[in-house]
Parts: C-alpha cells; sequence; structure tokens
C-alpha cells in the first residue's frame, strides 16, 4: 500500500510540474503553430 501511495505522488508531482510548464510554452506553440499556418496559406497562393 505504501508503494502506490508513493507512486502516485509523485505521478501526481510529475503531472502538476508539466502542467506548470506547458503554461508556459503553449504561447511559443500557437505562435510557431500560427506561422507554420501562414507558411503554408502563402505557398497555396502562389
Amino acid at each position: 500500500m505504501k508503494r502506490i501511495a508513493t507512486c502516485l505522488l509523485l505521478s501526481l508531482g510529475f503531472v502538476a510540474s508539466a502542467l506548470l510548464t506547458g503554461c508556459n510554452t503553449m504561447r511559443g506553440i500557437g505562435q510557431d503553430v500560427q506561422r507554420a499556418g501562414s507558411a503554408v496559406e502563402n505557398a497555396a497562393k502562389k
């Protein structure tokens, strides 16, 4: 039982840190996707 609790706490900590880090990077990912979409759109217009 103690091992399960330890694994659960470690997993929750990992997920929490990943989510908090993701908040800072989602804006950058959105900008990259937007630029990629613009490049595809411009290529399609040519």
